[in-house]
């Protein structure tokens, strides 16, 4: 169930290949007590997850690889998905190896039924909560709810504005956004922007000029629909903030059931710099 790579060039290959599916790379060496521990486990897992690619790369077999892909540490996992790299992680422990196939995998059961541009992800995994927040939301609606699909909405509180801060956890590229939320109180006028130092007040998003505005439809708000941003003007993002100023049917608050932005992350895998580092002869691990 776990495919052992043993030629460099099989590796944009394999992640070609696995198109929406997750990829769990497994980096390791034979003399390594800690991969030898745990590769039992990661034959398990292949086996548990039908729906996940598996692959094994010996660091000393192919070298110039686990160079490109800045492997330090032994055992590395790196999760890939439409030949972006969405996560890492060092070292053995099989409970957090297991937590995060479960996080990265959870979708896939469903996932024709998400929308999906060639050539970019679901950014979910790079949002981080800690550095997010949300103005004017209300307590029993939070806008972490409208992170997943859970059920769970983020509403607004005492009128129908929000300005939602989103950090990401590294640099990306928006391609677009998806926004579910009914047609009555789904949001209508929009204001975005990008890379601020703090979070904006009403005030300031009111009178600032955005990255980019736009009004959309209750047709924009259903499910699947998918939101094309400029995406020359979202090149390098480490933080959007989104100003709703108002919703589909004048009502006292808005909601949204689901947000989610399509990208990439800017260091993603650059599989033309991997075939030159892979060219270079005569170096080891």
């Amino acid at each position: 169930m776990v495919k052992i790579l043993t030629e460099e060039s099989q590796f944009p290959i394999e992640l070609a290949n696995a198109g929406t599916k997750l990829v769990v790379v497994d980096f390791h060496a034979e003399w390594c007590k800690p991969c030898t521990d745990i590769g039992p486990k990661v034959e398990e897992f292949s086996r548990r997850f039908s729906n996940v690619v598996f692959l094994k790369v010996d660091v000393d077999a192919l070298p110039n690889l686990s160079r490109a892909q800045q492997v330090n540490q032994l055992p590395t996992f790196q999760f890939f998905r439409n030949k972006v790299k969405i996560d890492e992680m060092r070292g053995a422990n099989q409970q957090a190896l297991l937590d995060l196939i479960n996080k990265h995998a959870s979708g896939d059961d469903s996932i024709e039924d998400e929308p999906r541009v060639k050539g970019f992800v679901d950014l979910s995994s790079f949002i981080s909560k800690s550095g997010s927040e949300c103005l004017n939301g209300a307590d029993d609606y939070p806008f972490t709810n409208c992170l997943e699909k859970n059920g769970n909405y983020l509403e607004s509180d005492c009128d129908e504005q929000l300005i939602i801060f989103i950090s990401f956890s590294q640099a990306v590229k928006l391609h677009s956004l998806k926004i579910h939320a009914p047609n009555e109180n789904g949001p209508k006028n929009i204001k975005l922007f990008t890379n601020q130092p703090i979070t904006l007040d009403f005030d300031k998003a009111e009178s600032m000029e955005p990255v980019q505005s736009f009004c959309l439809n209750p047709s924009d708000l259903e499910e699947g629909n998918v939101i094309e941003l400029r995406y020359v003007k979202y090149q390098n993002v480490q933080n959007v903030t989104i100003f709703i100023k108002d919703n589909q049917g004048g009502m006292e608050t808005t909601q949204i059931n689901y947000l989610c932005f399509i990208g990439t992350p800017v260091s993603s895998t650059d599989m033309s710099e991997f075939k030159r580092v892979a060219g270079k002869k005569g170096e080891s691990h």
